[in-house]
């Protein structure tokens, strides 16, 4: 994939995020932090997870090795994610800007969480990232309508594809 593709693929991972986080912001607090049952308990605890992703590859990415997730007790409510997200989010595109065209092409070597060593070219690790949000924002649609709760709005690649092209994108 090439710089302007990946580029893409990042606007529509924020593009959905922003949309689910418009759709969460309409729960009450107690249905946000319910046990509901699924790979993360909560909803809170699945977007504290989406965003912690973020922030690992990105510290992967240049060079760090993270060693755990940020604690969903910090983020008490749906503001509190989309701050943190939404700053993290300058740095993310940052490192993108930083890598380049030959860069995005580079096999980057990091550790995981638990130290075991990988090597995997940047795009296709950025490719998994926006993947990785797709699950779990699917996940969140579906611990909404469990709640009872009407879901986001359609975050679908093609959706965004189709703002985009409508120019009724931001």
């Amino acid at each position: 994939m090439n710089l302007p593709e990946l580029r893409t693929l990042l606007d529509y991972h924020y593009w959905a995020r922003d949309r689910l986080l418009a759709a969460v912001e309409r729960l009450p607090a107690e249905q946000f932090t319910r046990d509901v049952g699924n790979s993360f308990p909560s909803i809170r605890d699945t977007l504290v997870h989406l965003y912690g992703a973020d922030r690992i590859w990105c510290a992967r990415w240049e060079g760090e090795t993270p060693h755990s997730m940020p604690d969903p007790a910090g983020f008490p409510d749906v503001a509190a994610i989309g701050r943190a997200w939404t700053g993290h989010e300058r740095r993310m595109r940052a490192l993108l800007d930083r890598l380049g065209e030959d860069g995005v092409a580079k096999s980057i070597e990091y550790r995981t969480m638990d130290g075991t060593p990988q090597a995997q070219v940047f795009w296709q690790m950025l490719q998994h990232l926006v993947n990785h949000g797709s699950y779990h924002r699917g996940q969140v649609t579906t611990m909404m309508r469990q709640l009872g709760q009407a879901p986001p709005t359609a975050m679908d690649l093609i959706a965004f594809y189709r703002e985009r092209a409508s120019g009724g994108m931001r």
